[in-house]
């Protein structure tokens, strides 16, 4: 046992004094909070004017064509009007940086061109839209005589908030579904990134004949084991710092942009709230609740020291199953070439559960999600989206049986490579086959 002890702390102290190591430790977290930080940033100050040419080619009627004059400006989307469209050259050259075209059929057909230099963000694009809509919406009430306060006054918008059976509260269950699915990702990523690098150190000890001296002092399977959890712990340890780093930065950026918009929504006591003032106060209001229902969702609605603690559970127990046997095609293999018919069959489970986690975002509690969240070779990355819907009283046995199943599949995965290992960390200039292989899993030392 102090033999396997010193194979593992070489491993983790060689690994983690490496400036590569260190310097993707700081930098990971910065770069997490950074981009969730710019993705907020971005979201939330389109600053760009746009100066849009409404072509309209609808019949006139009263002297005036359907649209004229009646979209409503804002301080970013401005209207002027045209009935004949330009020219691809003219608008090249033009000060407009749209140009809508509304067809004479409009009201029938419902459908219009908007041509661009620059395409325009989701939320100019979709405040035109609404325009348009809302023109054809009332040409349609006069076509049909329908007073515009009648229809307003049958017109619902329907929210429907789902509530869960056993407890009668709102369930937020799909938006929990896309945190989950960012703790499967990461999971994803480390197991590849930390299970290559058994591979490749295994790879590298055979290829220098260093893995000759160690063996005369060492079983192979305590080798394999030691090389395995040194490079866990190094695995481990950068996770736990990130994840230490990016909740204090997370918390910094996020309080930062949540007073900014709170700041936002208030009106100086001394400025005359006029309707623009107040249509901007208002939309300050809105987006001040919008975040609160955010940062409630993402800090309340989910178990955060449960989802931590199985996420290290999952991770160490799906690392543990990978880099078994990416230990064992790194000891059948002399070099890189050749471990790419080995690595296929090891990698297509892990993508087809990343394939999974992803289905789960639009069907959270399908029956695919669950059947693969309880195989080990999938469970560490689907289980992530359910761990972060939570588990009631009638369910949670699927979580315990999970976790059983996966170390019960690792203690196999470590059986089967063992053999592999044991053998094939020894043999060079062959290349081997499933065949090969299949012999030494059947060899009876």
């Amino acid at each position: 046992m102090s033999k396997v002890k010193l194979i593992i702390q070489r491993e983790y102290l060689s690994r983690v004094r490496k400036k590569s190591f260190i310097v993707m430790t700081i930098l990971g977290p910065i770069l997490i909070a950074g981009l969730l930080a710019l993705g907020i940033w971005l979201g939330m100050s389109d600053t760009s004017v746009y100066n849009v040419l409404v072509v309209d080619q609808t019949p006139e009627l009263d002297g005036k064509t359907l649209f004229w004059k009646e979209f409503k400006p804002t301080s970013q989307i401005k209207f002027q009007y045209s009935d004949e469209a330009m020219s691809n050259a003219q608008f090249d050259t033009s000060a407009y940086t749209l140009m809508l075209v509304l067809r004479e059929d409009i009201v029938t057909y419902s459908e219009a061109e908007m041509v661009f230099r620059k395409l325009p963000s989701l939320k100019a694009r979709s405040y035109i839209k609404g325009q348009v809509e809302q023109v054809i919406e009332n040409e349609k009430l006069k076509i049909k005589s329908i007073p515009k306060s009648d229809y307003d006054s049958i017109r619902t918008d329907l929210e429907i908030i789902t509530v869960d059976a056993e407890d009668g509260k709102a369930s937020y269950k799909q938006e929990q579904a896309v945190v989950g699915f960012v703790f499967a990702i990461m999971i994803y990523m480390f197991i590849f990134l930390y299970g290559v690098q058994v591979m490749r150190g295994v790879m590298e000890e055979k290829s220098n004949r260093i893995v000759e001296v160690i063996i005369s002092s060492v079983k192979p399977f305590q080798l394999m084991m030691g090389k395995i959890i040194g490079v866990a712990m190094v695995g481990l340890t950068q996770i736990v710092l990130w994840i230490v780093f990016t909740s204090i930065l997370t918390s910094l950026v996020s309080s930062l942009f949540l007073s900014s918009v709170m700041g936002e929504g208030k009106v100086p006591g001394n400025v005359q709230v006029t309707e623009e003032v107040a249509k901007s106060a208002s939309d300050d209001a809105m987006n001040q609740a919008f975040m609160s229902d955010i940062f409630e969702l993402f800090f309340f609605e989910i178990n955060w020291p449960v989802m931590l603690s199985l996420f290290i559970f999952f991770f160490l127990g799906g690392y543990l199953l990978y880099a078994s046997l990416f230990a064992a095609v790194g000891a059948a293999v002399d070099n890189e070439t050749d471990t790419q018919q080995f690595m296929l069959p090891i990698t297509l489970p892990l993508i087809f559960g990343f394939l999974v986690s992803e289905f789960a975002l639009t069907n959270p509690e399908g029956s695919a999600v669950i059947w693969f969240s309880q195989i080990p070779l999938t469970s560490p990355v689907v289980m992530m989206v359910r761990v972060a819907m939570g588990f009631d009283s009638g369910n949670v046995w699927q979580l315990i049986l999970s976790m059983i199943l996966l170390i019960a599949g690792f203690l196999g995965a470590v059986w089967l490579a063992g053999k592999i290992y044991r053998t094939g960390i020894l043999m060079y200039g062959k290349k081997v086959t499933y065949k090969e292989l299949w012999k030494w899993l059947r060899f009876k030392s």
